[in-house]
């Protein structure tokens, strides 16, 4: 995978983990919030139930308050007057009265009446509720509710009911209203499948909210990474251009140096020693004269041997190192111009690559020549240090310095320094200001060392 492909990758995976993080976080409390609120819709509607229960049980004993109040125990004509009673009372499709004695014996049921006469006492529902005994409980309470499974008369099924018992002191009856609650179930059951429902599509919609996201992130690197890739491959062509530039000029300077100096020299000795031939007999004086000047413009051509294999590669450079290198180089520079030199170098213990020891050199010795040319220096700092996988280079002088801004055009050497330094992949940074000198800075990085 390549690096652009992980920093990607990188800006994606928090947001996509963000994103399904927050949808979790939400999803859960939405299923919370939502059972809440689905409980407390129960509920209500339980209350409503309950008070509607407690309405009817308060008309039923409103209609036989008269005959209540007037019954003797034993009169049989009041009981049966008062069953009459609650027999007729039913209100909508499944609504009725019950009645059952204190032995658990149903005494009425308007829509079951198969059961009139039967004991209850032992019948249990589907839960294993013993109903019966549950509700005279409940009548011998005071009165209250008892949620429990009956037949339903309307299905024919059994239901889940909610009913409430009073008892009748006087005739030692319990005698209650139920209504059932399946409605409350299936209101429920539709609420939850709407919740769930919303919820699914929220989440579909934050998916592809994401998914959005996440192309128009994508198609945004691939748009800079189309641009990075241009802007590089332009950079890339600039430096080639530069560096092919720089070999012609330097050919161009080598063969110049060799047909101006090292050729005319050669000459120059061809000629003396012809002509030291000629002489050799006629005038033996001429002819070692022309010999002795003949060797000392032979000295120069290897003097200038020598200079153009220095130009092109140190040979201290190569025997002693780039520190010993550095130090005879600045020694030299001293010993020339007269101007006091610091000399601070914290190489690595190997050596640094032959690319970048060549190039800092080259800079260095670039950098301290323009110091001679045009400073008028009276000190000069050299500095080479690595740091973090870095070599750094830093040459300063106390000169008279010039003012460099975007319209100045940097002069031959510091382009050279400049495209020395890019070359390789380094950076390269002039300051000056005048009379405050000038201080030149390069730097490189290292591969790690394996």
């Amino acid at each position: 995978m390549s690096l652009k492909s992980k920093i990607l990758l990188l800006a994606l995976l928090p947001l996509i983990l963000m994103t399904i993080a927050v949808t979790l976080i939400s999803q859960r409390q939405a299923h919370y919030l939502s059972e809440q609120e689905i409980r407390i819709f129960e509920e209500n509607l339980l209350a409503s139930k309950r008070t509607e229960l407690q309405n009817y049980v308060s008309l039923a004993m409103t209609s036989i308050a008269h005959i209540v109040a007037t019954y003797e125990p034993g009169d049989k004509a009041a009981e049966l007057e008062i069953k009459r009673v609650l027999h007729g009372l039913t209100y909508g499709d499944d609504g009725y009265f019950f009645v059952y004695d204190s032995a658990g014996v149903n005494l009425v049921h308007p829509k079951q009446r198969e059961l009139v006469g039967q004991n209850l006492i032992d019948l249990q529902d589907q839960k294993g509720n013993f109903v019966i005994r549950e509700l005279l409980q409940k009548a011998q309470e005071g009165g209250g509710f008892f949620r429990y499974h009956w037949r339903k008369p309307s299905k024919g099924d059994l239901e889940d009911k909610l009913s409430y018992v009073v008892s009748i002191p006087k005739l030692n009856w319990m005698m209650g209203t139920g209504l059932y609650v399946d409605d409350i179930a299936s209101e429920v059951a539709k609420i939850r499948q709407q919740v769930d429902h919303n919820i699914r599509n929220t989440f579909f919609t934050v998916l592809t909210i994401l998914a959005g996201t996440v192309t128009i992130i994508v198609l945004i690197g691939v748009a800079i990474n189309v641009h990075a890739t241009q802007l590089a491959d332009k950079r890339l062509r600039a430096i080639v251009h530069k560096y092919v530039q720089f070999q012609v000029n330097q050919r161009r300077n080598f063969a110049r140096e060799l047909h101006d100096g090292i050729n005319q020299l050669m000459v120059s000795v061809k000629f003396r020693i012809e002509l030291a031939r000629d002489r050799l007999t006629s005038d033996p004086d001429s002819a070692a004269e022309n010999l002795d000047k003949g060797g000392d413009v032979l000295n120069q051509a290897i003097q200038e041997v020598r200079q153009i294999s220095h130009d092109l590669r140190p040979s201290l450079l190569d025997d002693l190192g780039l520190q010993a290198a550095l130090v005879s180089m600045l020694d030299d520079f001293a010993e020339r111009t007269g101007i006091r030199h610091n000399v601070r170098l914290q190489l690595p213990e190997h050596r640094l690559p032959d690319d970048i020891e060549i190039t800092l050199y080259r800079i260095v010795q670039e950098a301290v020549t323009n110091v001679e040319r045009h400073a008028e220096a009276t000190e000069l700092v050299l500095r080479v240090w690595t740091q973090d996988d870095q070599v750094r280079v830093e040459v300063k002088d106390n000169g008279r310095g010039f003012t460099l801004n975007a319209d100045t055009h940097e002069g031959i050497g510091l382009m050279n320094m400049r495209e020395r330094a890019e070359l390789l992949g380094g950076s390269f940074e002039v300051r000056s200001r005048p009379t405050l000198g000038t201080r030149v800075r390069a730097m490189f990085t290292l591969e790690p060392v394996t």
